[in-house]
C-alpha cells in the first residue's frame, strides 16, 4: 500500500485507515518480537510515557518487547487528528485480552505519527489505564 500524504487526492480517511493498519502492526506479535520491523515503525526520537509512569525510548521499547509476554490487543474507537501535513495525532480505545501471565486490561492510547522520507513513523505514544 502507498503511504498516504495530505497531498491533494488523499483524504483523511485514506490516512486514518493507513496509521490505524500502523497501529494494528505495532500490536501485531510478530511485529512486536521483531527489532527490524520495530525499528521501521519508530522513529529514531521516538518516546514513550508508559501506563506506570515509566518513559521509554525506541531501544529500550525494542528491548522490552523481544522478551514481552504477549497479549491480544484490541483497537476501538480510532480517530485522527491532523495537527501539521506531516504530523498525525491518533486516539483510541485499547483491550488487552486476559492470558495465564496478565489479567485483561482496557485503556485509552494515543500516538503522534511524523511523515517522514515518504514513510509514517511514530513520534510519541502514552497509555492510560481505565479501571
Amino acid at each position: 500500500m502507498p503511504n498516504p500524504t495530505q497531498s491533494p487526492g488523499n483524504s483523511n480517511a485514506d490516512l486514518a485507515a493507513h496509521l490505524l493498519a500502523k497501529e494494528r502492526q505495532l500490536h501485531a506479535q510478530a511485529v512486536r518480537a521483531d527489532a527490524q520491523a520495530l525499528d521501521q515503525l519508530l522513529a529514531d526520537d521516538y518516546f514513550e510515557l508508559g501506563v506506570a509512569g515509566t518513559v521509554w525510548t525506541k531501544p529500550a521499547v525494542i528491548s522490552a518487547l523481544a522478551g514481552e509476554a504477549f497479549s491480544t490487543r484490541q483497537i476501538s474507537d480510532f480517530k485522527l487528528n491532523l495537527l501539521a501535513d506531516s504530523v498525525a495525532l491518533v486516539t483510541y480505545h485499547a483491550h488487552r485480552v486476559a492470558t495465564a501471565q496478565r489479567p485483561a486490561a482496557d485503556s485509552l492510547r494515543s500516538s503522534v505519527w511524523r511523515l517522514t522520507r515518504d514513510r509514517w513513523q511514530m513520534v510519541f505514544h502514552q497509555g492510560t489505564p481505565l479501571p
